[in-house]
């Protein structure tokens, strides 16, 4: 890696998060979310249409890639894709997955898009980032302990807890 790489790779890191590519976030404005997947990694692109200089235009408002674990390797195009849409919980199969979305289903349209007409998300399907804790897509392996507590019933408490 040289110096001049590394300066190049600085410059675009900080142009890509910056304005005029990275809008700031309206929460009153509609999003669009563009998702692609390519072999094992999945990149997305939240937009939103903006009036900038007095001209609607759509941009960027953040973009989020990860790599896929080995258990998602066997999920088809549609599950890839569905991924994104709740990676809190990516173990659901396609029918929980539209029961998470079905609250949204009267403020969103799902449109398909060609990889061609569709850069941005699709470029950072084939570079995505690792999936590590410093990644904010970062997805927790089956390896790593994590139980998580949902809630405690505590049904009797002698007087030994307390001494």
């Amino acid at each position: 890696m040289t110096q001049a790489r590394i300066k190049a790779y600085e410059k675009i890191r900080k142009d890509l998060t910056e304005a005029p590519l990275l809008l700031i976030l309206d929460w009153n404005i509609p999003f669009k979310l563009y998702i692609g997947a390519c072999g094992n990694e999945l990149g997305e692109a939240l937009h939103q249409a903006q009036i900038i200089d007095d001209k609607p235009t759509e941009g960027s408002v953040c973009y989020i890639s990860r790599q896929i674990k080995s258990t998602e390797a066997r999920y088809g195009a549609s599950q890839m894709e569905c991924l994104f849409l709740n990676m809190k919980n990516p173990k659901r199969n396609m029918l929980r997955w539209q029961i998470a979305i079905k609250e949204y289903r009267g403020n969103m349209t799902i449109v398909h898009n060609a990889a061609n007409i569709q850069r941005n998300a699709d470029g950072l399907s084939f570079w995505a980032l690792s999936n590590t804790p410093d990644n904010p897509a970062y997805v927790r392996l089956e390896a790593e302990p994590y139980i998580p507590i949902e809630g405690v019933n505590i049904t009797n408490i002698g007087t030994e807890f307390f001494e």
